[in-house]
């Protein structure tokens, strides 16, 4: 049997239970990994809401929490090429799949083999947050020499998106809390606290001619906000609002084509996933409570080789 955490049906905290099921069997395009590390992610209680549901799918329930995964290979579907059993890798988890638990099935194309150089633990923090950054980054066509603003630039993508963008050359500017500032400028990020309500004259005052490409995590209000800070509305990416259409802007889901390249600056110590928490797994719901309070530091992690303090 293998122990999960899930839901028993869509709906707040409440839902939420321990359960056993049998280790689950990979089918075509799929492998299963036994599970060393689990990200934590906002997509989780959004999904487990219902509000980040696939309304297409029909659920059964017990669900599985979690999208994401770091651990070792232990099957392979039938069909998928370049993953035996022992290999140590990092994926999003397959449809239908959760990965709080000590098994996990993952989709084979949105999982890479794990540099040796990287923990289970930086490594669960990668296939969300790493390969959202890396493709809005390219969507955005950040390079040197540009502006980039983040809209939320404190949690575990906005971290991830600050790193990569730096590495492009462009300066990068986060907006956040002022209680993120030491994280923020380790970065190499100027913050722009939103504690204020001054985010736009503040932006302003720093760069009187507006922004090159704004990066928004955030969504809302707080979107449509700074969005006035733009030179282009083409150059708005959100990954929290597809309303940022009615902007000129873009929306755009999180992928993993970039998962690889972003691993690899991790293993050379260019970037760093800052994941500045981590639970044992008999935590993950205190796990997921510190990142539904939205008011997370960094990426938070669920260690399954991690034991629980007495």
């Amino acid at each position: 049997m293998s122990r999960a955490y899930g839901y028993t049906s869509y709906g707040g905290p409440e839902t939420e239970i321990w359960f056993d099921r049998p280790e689950p069997a990979p089918g075509p395009s799929e492998l299963v990994i036994k599970v060393k590390a689990v990200g934590v992610n906002p997509v989780d209680y959004k999904i487990r809401s219902g509000a980040a549901a696939n309304p297409q799918a029909t659920p059964h329930f017990p669900l599985v929490l979690g999208v994401e995964a770091a651990g070792v290979v232990v099957a392979v579907g039938s069909d998928v090429k370049g993953f035996a059993e022992g290999d140590e890798v990092m994926g999003r988890t397959a449809p239908g799949h959760g990965s709080y638990a000590e098994h996990a099935v993952l989709l084979a194309e949105a999982t890479t083999g794990k540099p040796p150089q990287i923990s289970f633990v930086q490594a669960a923090a990668l296939p969300v947050a790493g390969g959202t950054a890396w493709d809005v980054l390219e969507k955005l066509g950040v390079a040197e020499g540009d502006t980039l603003l983040i809209n939320g630039v404190g949690g575990g993508v906005g971290v991830m998106a600050a790193q990569l963008a730096r590495n492009r050359g462009a300066a990068v500017f986060g907006v956040g809390s002022e209680t993120k500032r030491s994280m923020v400028e380790s970065l190499g990020a100027i913050l722009v606290p939103y504690d204020s309500g001054q985010v736009v004259e503040q932006m302003r005052q720093l760069l009187s001619g507006g922004v090159d490409a704004i990066f928004d995590v955030v969504g809302g209000e707080p979107m449509r906000h700074v969005a006035i800070l733009i030179t282009n509305p083409a150059r708005i990416v959100s990954v929290a609002d597809p309303g940022v259409a009615d902007l000129g802007g873009s929306y755009l889901s999180s992928g993993s084509a970039g998962v690889p390249a972003v691993a690899n600056l991790v293993a050379a110590g260019k970037v760093d996933p800052k994941v500045l928490q981590t639970y044992p797994f008999d935590e993950a719901p205190h796990a997921l409570r510190a990142v539904e309070s939205g008011h997370a530091l960094g990426k938070i992690v669920i260690d399954l080789e991690q034991t629980t303090e007495v």
